[in-house]
C-alpha cells in the first residue's frame, strides 16, 4: 500500500466517554486501529471490546479507505456497518458496543479546529436558539480567543487573553490559570479579573475541593449554583470564607505522545494544569457555555503543551550546545599528536561512551631525560566526571615543574575528601620513566597496566590500593622497576577488560593479556589497533556503558644503557 502522500492533513478525532477529544494524526498505510500492541496497531484503544485486529485506514487513488480487519461487533461508518468503505470528512467510525469509543474522520487538519466544531455546535437544534438569542457574540469571542492562542504573541500575553475570554463568556469575578508546583502541589500562573486587570497570584485563594474533583475525576467542573452542589463542595471552607456562588475548573492535558515511533496509545497525556474560575453569583450556562469552555480547554491544552515542549527542545539545544563546548575543551586537553620522548615511544586513544567522558590520560616531560604519563578514571559520566578530570589534569600538570608526585596525591587526596560534597573520586596510576630504564610510579585504586616484556604479558602490581578522594586516610607512596630495551607498557581504563558482550560477557584481563602476547614486534600503533578491534569484536555491536581509553608507552635503552641480553 501507498504510503499517504500528506499526513498532517488526515486527523483522527478520537470521542471517548468522560474524556476530553484527542486528535491523532493518521501517520501510515495501512493505519492500524486496535487494542494493544501486540497486532503492531498505530492507534490503540483500551476498550477491552475492542478487537485486536480492529480495523485500517489505507490510502488509495480515490482517498483513504476503512476496512474491517475482523472487529466482532463489525464496524460501522455513520450507523450503517461496512465491510469496507471510502471516507469522507466528518464520517463517524463505531465499533458496535454500547457507550464504546467512536471516531470521526478529517480530511484536513484544520477541521479538528475550533471553527469546525463551531459548524457542528451550528448543527444542533437545542443550541439554534441560543444563537439567535445571543450566542453569536458568545462564539465572536470563542473565535477572537482562538485567533489570540495562535499568535506569535508572548505565552502570557496569549493566555491573559484567553483566561479575560473566558471570563467574558462565563460572566466569573476571576479567572486563574495554575500549573503544576513542587511536589505534587499546585501554583496560580496568571491571575485576572472581570475587568481585565491582573490580580496578585499570592492573594488568591481558588477552591482546592473544587480543583481535587476534577483532578479526581479528568474531567471539567462546572457548579451553576453552590448552594445546590454536593455536601463537599458547598462546605468547602474556601467557597465559605469567600461566599463563592458558582465554580468552574477545566482541567488540561497534553495530548496523547507515541509511544514508539509507529504506535500511539490513547491514554490520558501528561497533567499541565487547570483554568479556574468562580463568582459570587450563581451562573447558568448554556449547552453552548459548556461546549465553549470545553473547546477553549483543548485550545489552552495545546498551547501549553506546545510552549512546554518547546522549551524542553530549547533546553535539549542548550544542553547539547554546552556537552559540545565541554567536549571540544577535553578534546584540546588530550595530548594531540603524541610524540616520542628521549628513550620513549607512546600512543594513546581517549572515546567516552557519552559527549563527555570521566577518563584521561596524558604524557608530558618531567624534566631534563625523564618522561611522565598518566592514566585517570573519574567515577561517574557526564559533565560531573568531565569537570573533574579537568582539575586533575591541571593540578598534575605541576608535575612538569618538579613537583614532588607524592605529595601531590596525598595533596588531591586531602582536598576532594574535605570536599565531600563533589561526591567524586578518580582512580589514578601516575609514572616516571628515566632514561636508564628506571620505573618510578604512584598507584591510585586504578587497574595494573600490563607489560608486555619479550613476548611475555605480567601485571605491574597485584595488590590493591586507595583511589584519590575515598579515603582520607591514605597515604601514596611511590614504587620502582627496572625497565629493558623494548619493554612496552599498556594503561587501560576499566571500559576495555568491562567491555561486554550481546550475552552480558566481560572482555577481562585473560583476552587482553592474550591479544598483547608474542607481539612484542608490532608497533605502538598497530598494537593498538590489535587491542580496539579485539575488543570491538568481542562486543559485537553491543554499545559499552564506559569509556575507552588506552595508553602504550614503549621504553628505548640508549645504545651505552642496553644491556647484553637487550
Amino acid at each position: 500500500m501507498p504510503e499517504a502522500s500528506t499526513v498532517s492533513e488526515t486527523i483522527l478525532e478520537v470521542v471517548i466517554p468522560g474524556l476530553p477529544h484527542q486528535f491523532v494524526p493518521v501517520t501510515k498505510s495501512p493505519f492500524l486501529i486496535g487494542r494493544g500492541s501486540d497486532s503492531g496497531n498505530h492507534l490503540q484503544l483500551e476498550d477491552r471490546r475492542i478487537s485486536r485486529k480492529c480495523a485500517a485506514i489505507v490510502t488509495g487513488q480515490d482517498g483513504y479507505r476503512l476496512e474491517d480487519r475482523g472487529h466482532r461487533q463489525g464496524i460501522f461508518v455513520n450507523g450503517k456497518q461496512v465491510e469496507q468503505k471510502t471516507l469522507r470528512d466528518g464520517d463517524v467510525i463505531q465499533f458496535g458496543i454500547e457507550d464504546g469509543c467512536e471516531i470521526i474522520f478529517h480530511s484536513a487538519a484544520a477541521q479538528s479546529s475550533i471553527e469546525s466544531m463551531l459548524t457542528r455546535i451550528g448543527s444542533i437544534p437545542s443550541i439554534a436558539g441560543t444563537l439567535r438569542l445571543g450566542g453569536l457574540s458568545k462564539l465572536n469571542l470563542l473565535l477572537e480567543a482562538t485567533s489570540l492562542l495562535h499568535s506569535q504573541l508572548p505565552l502570557d500575553s496569549v493566555l491573559s487573553a484567553m483566561l479575560d475570554h473566558t471570563i467574558a463568556i462565563t460572566h466569573a469575578d476571576r479567572g486563574l490559570l495554575i500549573e503544576p508546583g513542587a511536589a505534587g502541589s499546585l501554583k496560580v500562573r496568571l491571575a485576572r479579573g472581570k475587568d481585565g486587570e491582573n490580580l496578585p497570584p499570592e492573594s488568591i485563594a481558588p477552591s482546592q475541593t473544587a480543583l481535587g474533583q476534577a483532578m479526581d475525576r479528568q474531567a471539567t467542573v462546572i457548579s451553576e449554583d453552590l448552594n445546590q452542589a454536593d455536601t463537599d463542595l458547598k462546605s468547602a471552607q474556601s467557597i465559605l470564607l469567600q461566599h463563592l456562588r458558582s465554580v468552574v475548573v477545566i482541567p488540561l492535558y497534553a495530548m496523547p505522545r507515541a509511544n514508539s515511533a509507529d504506535s500511539i496509545v490513547l491514554k490520558r497525556g501528561e497533567f499541565l494544569g487547570a483554568i479556574y474560575l468562580d463568582s459570587k453569583r450563581p451562573a447558568a450556562f448554556s449547552d453552548l457555555d459548556r461546549q465553549i469552555l470545553d473547546a477553549l480547554g483543548v485550545e489552552a491544552a495545546s498551547i501549553l503543551d506546545n510552549a512546554r515542549l518547546v522549551e524542553r527542545e530549547r533546553e535539549r539545544q542548550r544542553m547539547e550546545q554546552e556537552l559540545s563546548i565541554a567536549r571540544e575543551i577535553q578534546q584540546a586537553l588530550l595530548p594531540q599528536g603524541l610524540r616520542d620522548f628521549p628513550h620513549v615511544a607512546v600512543t594513546g586513544t581517549h572515546s567516552p561512551c557519552h559527549a563527555v567522558g570521566g577518563d584521561y590520560y596524558d604524557v608530558f616531560s618531567a624534566g631534563q631525560d625523564r618522561t611522565a604519563f598518566l592514566i585517570a578514571d573519574v567515577s561517574g559520566k557526564g559533565l560531573g566526571a568531565a569537570l573533574l578530570t579537568t582539575m586533575l589534569q591541571g593540578a598534575l600538570s605541576a608535575m612538569a615543574l618538579g613537583t614532588d608526585p607524592v605529595r601531590v596525591f596525598n595533596h588531591i587526596n586531602r582536598f576532594l575528601c574535605e570536599h565531600s560534597e563533589v561526591g567524586r573520586y578518580a582512580t589514578m596510576f601516575f609514572g616516571t620513566l628515566d632514561g636508564d630504564g628506571t620505573l618510578e610510579y604512584i598507584k591510585a585504586g586504578h587497574p595494573s597496566p600490563l607489560l608486555l616484556r619479550r613476548g611475555e604479558v605480567s601485571e605491574l602490581y597485584t595488590e590493591g590500593s586507595f583511589p584519590v578522594g575515598l579515603v582520607a586516610q591514605a597515604e601514596y607512596t611511590a614504587a620502582t622497576l627496572k625497565l629493558e630495551d623494548g619493554d612496552t607498557l599498556v594503561l587501560f581504563s576499566d571500559g576495555i577488560t568491562e567491555a561486554q558482550d550481546p550475552d552480558q560477557e566481560l572482555f577481562g584481563f585473560p583476552r587482553l593479556s592474550e591479544v598483547l602476547a608474542g607481539r612484542q614486534e608490532a608497533s605502538l600503533e598497530s598494537l593498538k589497533k590489535i587491542v580496539l578491534d579485539a575488543v570491538d569484536a568481542f562486543a559485537r555491536g553491543e554499545s559499552q556503558s564506559d569509556d575507552i581509553t588506552l595508553l602504550l608507552v614503549r621504553y628505548h635503552a640508549s645504545a651505552q644503557n642496553a644491556s647484553p641480553a637487550a
